[in-house]
């Protein structure tokens, strides 16, 4: 089981290899000198997502332009000595810096040692390095054209926080109900980990479109981020309540209802309902008669505003395409309503 975690293979490394060998082989073919800088391009150029490759494809192209027109001016101008080198770094990595295309330094770099190993600069030198780099970069960025989906992946994540903060939001009620407090909150960790994991592939997948800036998946990770961050302040809330009272119990049904259809779909406005129907009917209850009474309803009031805020987000939040949620998700149509 080690040994193929260790030799696991990703596309990246499949997609580096083809191009790098590729690459150097068109280099070669056309016959241009110094050939395998051309693979060491494409190694730089193929990055994670599309949008990243070609930020890197460009910034290289430019830094690298930049660095032949410098060198031309330094090695012809003062002299072909490894102290020139260090001098038209010195002007060279600022210049990258200030234009934000620092990505290019180390290609350029490897164009600028070309230019002072060739011991001359001729209209040849600058036609075989322009070739190298339209050559590694294109390379690049073909291999780059294919990139898998994660749709698969994505859903798969949504399925999973929303069984968390299923058995979340039931840990909740049992403790409304009960007072027990024997749960072990595994599933706050595991929701937190999944969460960052979810939002970090959604952002991957939007820059793998250029013509997308924002993704749905995206969208929704965001919005259960919020929700959690709501749970964990109702979790250190409800273990505060010094009591079961009646209206712990209501509230307790409250949220199980809610925890049996926690999914992607946006009907949140008719448990919003429901709880202002609850705050109203608790008005017209008979007062506390003790402090640790007065106290516990104290924090469920504060609690159904946590509740209230928890269900305003996912009311306000984008509607998630029913056509892309998992085949085993179902539709609150035609069934119980859902939020």
């Amino acid at each position: 089981m080690e040994a193929a975690v260790l030799f696991k293979i990703g596309y990246r490394t499949i997609k580096t290899a083809i191009g790098t060998a590729a690459a150097i082989t068109i280099a070669q073919w056309m016959g241009l000198n110094s050939f395998t800088a051309a693979g060491i391009i494409a190694i730089l150029c193929i990055q994670v997502t599309k949008k990243q490759s070609l930020r890197a494809s460009w910034n290289r192209f430019a830094a690298c332009m930049i660095a032949m027109g410098l060198s031309a001016i330094f090695f012809e101008g003062i002299a072909f000595h490894p102290a020139v080198i260090g001098i038209l770094l010195l002007l060279f990595i600022p210049v990258t810096v200030a234009a934000k295309i620092k990505d290019g330094i180390v290609t350029s770099s490897v164009i600028i040692l070309h230019f002072y190993s060739a011991g001359n600069v001729t209209l040849e030198l600058f036609i075989n390095e322009t070739a190298l780099i339209i050559v590694g970069i294109g390379v690049a960025l073909i291999m780059n054209l294919y990139m898998p989906s994660v749709e698969i992946e994505l859903s798969r994540f949504q399925e999973e926080i929303e069984k968390k903060f299923e058995i979340i939001l039931k840990e909740i009620v049992v403790y409304l109900k009960m007072n027990d407090s024997s749960w072990g909150g595994k599933e706050i960790t595991e929701a937190s980990k999944l969460i960052g994991e979810a939002k970090s592939m959604a952002l991957r997948d939007v820059e793998n479109h250029f013509l997308r800036n924002e993704d749905d998946y995206y969208h929704y990770f965001r919005m259960r981020e919020k929700q959690f961050e709501i749970l964990e302040r109702i979790l250190q809330l409800v273990t505060s309540i010094p009591s079961i009272v009646k209206q712990s119990g209501m509230i307790a049904d409250f949220l199980e209802e809610i925890s049996n259809n926690v999914h992607p779909h946006n009907t949140a406005h008719i448990y919003l309902k429901q709880l202002n129907e609850m705050r109203v009917e608790f008005q017209f209850m008979a007062l506390p008669k003790t402090r640790e009474e007065f106290e516990s309803r104290a924090a469920l009031v504060q609690l159904m505003k946590e509740i209230e805020e928890y269900l305003n987000i996912k009311n306000s939040s984008k509607p998630f395409p029913v056509s892309r949620v998992g085949m085993k998700r179902k539709s609150p149509v035609k069934t119980k309503q859902k939020a």
